[in-house]
């Protein structure tokens, strides 16, 4: 290529357009694969000795869409079915919730159910941890993120009467068995809690893109490992510009396009230090499609890894900082 690519913000939508079509196209032959016995394979999620597929299922677009629960219902169970038994979720998340609340109790033994508090304080944690079991119909939680740390006051968070505080509480009484954080900027803000050593897993921005931006990666990743705390990847297809409402039109909330995804999922799963990624289906298609992708990853080759890091530095020089301030 002489010239460097630039992607317009028209050249951008048209290419999502058809990035819509072509995973159609795949997804249609995805759902033809559903015969296929091939495992996906699982990792140990660090400190916690938990053992979980390297794919989880994401609840946000779908639950924020929403879809109606019977809908919603179909396409969760297909992708549990299929092996996604990491399950995470939020009290923010639309009819997430109420939707799983209709699946976990019939197979509660066999996930490992992950929601979220959005909230800095322990008084609003309460609240969103009552709500969450009673929607989920279970006893207690596996993993509750503090969410989106990036946004938080950090102070308040580990104040005596924040977030932190409560959720240790919780997990001295059985409510939740571990407490995780979850970021989409301020990698600092992520740091500075995995140092308290009462963090068992993080989940964070990590893609091929982003990598410019936020770079959780560099700031993030070396922290977890010496701590031995989990780490999942999230947005690992890349959101585009706008952020988290471009989600709700189901086909649009990445850039990737279809032939890259495989690629896009391999880069996060090829991390030194990341167990697993979650991703947030919006249709039965995309569900089996996220599966199929799981169940043939192999690490990228050097020509594949090269060849995409170019591409996502293009990426990130036009869609920015999106998901708010890096420090």
């Amino acid at each position: 290529m002489n010239a460097k690519r630039i992607i317009t913000r028209r050249s951008f939508l048209r290419g999502i357009a058809v990035g819509a079509t072509g995973a159609a196209a795949f997804s249609a032959f995805a759902a033809e694969q559903t015969g296929s016995d091939a495992a996906i394979a699982t990792r140990i999620l660090g400190r916690t000795n938990q053992r979980i597929p390297v794919l989880g299922l994401g609840t946000a677009p779908l639950g924020e869409g929403p879809v109606g629960v019977e809908e919603g219902i179909k396409v969760f169970s297909a992708a549990i079915d299929r092996g996604l038994t990491y399950i995470d979720t939020a009290r923010i998340y639309g009819n997430a919730e109420e939707i799983l609340g209709h699946i976990i109790p019939k197979r509660r033994d066999k996930l490992f159910v992950v929601t979220k508090v959005s909230t800095d304080n322990g008084r609003d944690a309460e609240k969103s941890l009552a709500e969450s079991l009673r929607m989920l119909k279970t006893d207690h939680i596996d993993l509750v993120h503090i969410h989106s740390v990036g946004g938080k006051n950090i102070d308040k968070v580990l104040a005596n009467d924040g977030a932190l505080e409560y959720l240790l509480k919780q997990k001295e009484t059985g409510k939740i068995r571990f407490i995780g954080v979850s970021a989409h900027n301020r990698p600092g803000n992520v740091v500075r809690m995995v140092k308290t050593d009462q963090i068992d897993v993080v989940m964070c921005v990590m893609n091929y893109a982003d990598r410019n931006t936020y770079d959780f990666e560099s700031k993030v990743l070396p922290e977890t490992i010496k701590r031995n705390v989990g780490c999942i990847a999230m947005k690992v297809y890349v959101g585009i510009k706008g952020g988290f409402r471009n989600h709700r039109s189901g086909f649009v909330g990445c850039v990737t396009e279809p032939r890259r995804m495989p690629q896009a999922l391999a880069y996060a799963l090829d991390l030194k230090g990341v167990h697993a990624a979650v991703i947030g289906p919006y249709t039965l298609e995309q569900a089996v499609q996220n599966v199929e992708f799981a169940r043939n990853y192999k690490p990228l080759t050097e020509q594949q890894r090269t060849e995409l890091l170019a591409l996502g530095k293009e990426i990130a020089e036009q869609i920015g900082p999106r998901y708010g301030p890096v420090i």
